[in-house]
Formats: C-alpha cells, structure tokens, sequence
C-alpha cells in the first residue's frame, strides 16, 4: 500500500479522520475534503484531524461536494467515499433536502468527477440502515434493503448511483455496509458519546424505547481494516456488510459502560421515536473470504477506549 494518493471525503468525521490518519502511517499521500456542516460543533471536527495535518503528506480542502467546483479535487489512485449528512432520526421533516444533498447530489458529482479516471478504487461508505428491518438475521448483502428512514433511503441512492457508475463506465465500485460504528470520536449524537457524557456529568441517561433492542456494533479500527482491505481486495462491484460481531442489548452496552467509568447510570426512558429497528446483527462471512477479516475488537475492549477518550473530552472542555 505504500504510495499512491488517497482523496478521503468527510476527513474531518468520525471515520474519516481515523482512516486518514491509517493510510498516512502507511505510506499514502491524503487529500482530505470536508464542508463543516453545522450537524454538530465543527471544533470537535477540526480537533480530529489536528494529528493528520501535522503529517506533509496531507492536505486538506474545505468544500461542499454538491455545490462546489469538483474540478479543484486531484487526480488521486483511491477515493474513500466517508462524508455524508448523518443521523437517523434527524432525517425527517424538513431536514430532508439536506440528506438528499450530502448524500445523493454529492455522491453522484462525486462519481461524475472520477468517471473515466485511473482509480484503483472507489469506496463508498454505506450503512446498516439500508436493510431496516431486516427479513432475516444475520443478514447478509443478499437480503432486499427496506429502509425505514429517510436517512437509509439515501445511503441506498448513494449505493445505487455507486454500482450504476461501475456498470456503465466500468469504476471499481465497492460499498461498505457500516452496523453501527463507534470508538473515540464518535459523533456527539450518537448513542455511546451521549452514554458516555451522561455518566461523566453526573446527567440523567436517555435511552429510546425499552433498551432491549440490539445492534451488531463495530469498533472504528475494524471499520477502517475493512477500508483499507477493500482498496486492493473488493471484488468487483461488491457490497460488504462490516459488522463487529458484537451484538448486545442496549441495556447491556450501558452496564458495561457503568463499569468502565465506575459510575452508575441514572436511566430515562423516553418513546423510540420512528426509523430505528428493533434489531441488527451482520453475517459477516463476506468480508473474511473476499477481504480476508474479522472484525478484532470485542466490545467489552472497545467501551472502555470509548469512555476513556469522552473522559479526557470533557475533562478538558469543563462541560
């Protein structure tokens, strides 16, 4: 892998950083793309990227990719398609035009901007919310997607417009199916950062519907294995579920952050509002024979790094 020309899009997220911050420790030339949006602080997201802009080999361009001029991006040997508008439950109602945006527009001036290049590979970040409720578990990319938010009916267009480019002009598509990313700098919406904030400050935990419903939950190392695998291994135009095969209960994640923190949670149950489904668990097993692995970090391990690295968050800010 050393060598070559990495454009990461969203470089300033959750991922995004992360993987930017791999593919620099191995030898890649990284241009990074982010637009800031207002989704959440953008201090949180320029503090993730202060490692990878003291690196030469990177640089960074702040643009919105359905809007701006793409002819500024360079010719690069891989695109890792990370930027996105995320959120489940802030899809709906007026927001909408924003999904449709960041992760329809976008997509498609993304893949009109490369079609015709010399890329080795266009990676584009998917999610778990394709499937809904899905009609089996494990689920596996075979599996018909049912979206049940607006959000997942976006990353699907995102998907199709990936594989309709691939088909009609032959770019390397893959697409990687995300079950619920997290680790240290997870976005501040999502559920294991609110968990985390709310034992440190003594606040009360809200957890949506009953807390028995399940995820398949995947830490940000094995999600950005899987990326980097699939630059030189997907086969073509491949889809892969990325899961952590870590599925717990909601209540169960929850104690064991209680004990990573040494604190005990004060829970307030609030009505699970609608497009979130009741159960997630990936079959994997596409991943290990395409890409050759499997997700390494059990969950136990990857809650503690997360409520380690949200201490020293607001240890420092004072919130």
């Amino acid at each position: 892998m050393k060598g070559g020309h990495a454009l990461v899009t969203g470089a300033a997220g959750f991922i995004g950083s992360h993987l930017t911050e791999r593919l620099l420790a191995e030898g890649v030339r990284v241009t990074g793309v982010d637009c800031f949006t207002e989704y959440y602080e953008a201090a949180l997201k320029r503090r993730n990227l202060e490692a990878a802009q003291r690196s030469a080999a990177f640089s960074l361009l702040e643009l919105d990719l359905g809007r701006d001029d793409l002819a500024r991006l360079p010719d690069v040997t891989v695109v890792f398609h990370q930027a996105a508008q995320p959120g489940v439950r802030a899809s709906w109602g007026r927001e909408f035009g924003s999904y449709v945006h960041h992760n329809v527009l976008a997509t498609q001036r993304l893949l009109e901007r490369y079609r015709g290049a010399a890329l080795e590979r266009f990676v584009y970040a998917s999610s778990s919310s394709v499937y809904g409720e899905a009609e089996r578990y494990p689920t596996s990319e075979d599996a018909m997607p049912r979206p049940v938010s607006p959000y997942g009916v976006t990353k699907l267009a995102g998907e199709h417009l990936a594989f309709l480019y691939g088909r009609s002009f032959g770019m390397p598509v893959a697409a990687l199916r995300y079950f619920t990313v997290y680790g240290p700098r997870q976005r501040p919406d999502m559920a294991f950062h609110r968990f985390c904030r709310a034992l440190w400050l003594g606040e009360p935990l809200v957890v949506y519907g009953d807390g028995r419903q399940s995820r398949d939950f995947t830490y940000i190392d094995d999600a950005i294995e899987a990326n980097v695998r699939a630059w030189s291994r997907a086969g073509p135009q491949a889809v892969y579920n990325v899961g952590g095969g870590s599925q717990v209960e909601v209540l169960e994640a929850i104690a064991v952050l209680e004990r990573a923190c040494g604190v005990k949670a004060k829970l307030d149950f609030k009505p699970l509002p609608p497009g979130d489904p009741p159960r997630t668990r990936a079959d994997a097993s596409r991943l290990e024979a395409d890409l050759g692995y499997v997700p390494a970090v059990p969950i136990e391990r990857g809650l503690e790094a997360e409520a380690e690295w949200t201490r020293g968050l607001y240890a420092r800010s004072g919130r």
